[in-house]
């Protein structure tokens, strides 16, 4: 299975794959709509100064976030990717607590959310390798 991958070497820290996972998440056709709107991003970029990496969902292979959900949102797809159910999500966030990568977020909803490689808003590749400017997150198998 592909998945998107992270060289913490390239990372400039810039957040443009936050911004551009928003917008290809939002359903809005102008990415300066976004401008001075809180965003949900299914990628997070964190560090110091010394170096900044994206956190992005694994699609482990044995999920624990699947075994955690109480409602039955979270769900593996035959193809490995681990997605949610919004409207079965109860918000009771027990996945955030035992994802071991911290993918697994709140977003404005109430509901979680995390990467699910951009499949179900785009053709090719996620947003986030698209946008990219120093080619620090690649989606390839490995």
């Amino acid at each position: 299975m592909k998945r998107v991958y992270v060289n913490e070497k390239w990372c400039l820290g810039c957040h443009l794959c936050e911004y551009n996972c928003a917008f290809a998440n939002s359903g809005l056709k102008n990415m300066a709509k976004l401008k001075g709107q809180k965003i949900y991003p299914r990628i997070r970029v964190e560090g110091d100064e010394k170096i900044t990496f994206a956190i992005s969902c694994r699609h482990c292979e044995d999920p624990i976030c699947i075994k955690s959900c109480i409602s039955g949102a979270l769900s593996k797809t035959p193809d490995g990717m681990v997605e949610i159910d919004k409207s079965r999500c109860v918000g009771c966030l027990t996945c955030v607590l035992v994802c071991p990568y911290g993918a697994v977020i709140q977003d404005g909803d109430g509901a979680v959310q995390k990467c699910e490689l951009c499949l179900k808003n785009s053709s090719g590749a996620p947003a986030c390798v698209a946008g990219c400017p120093n080619n620090a997150i690649v989606y390839e198998e490995r």
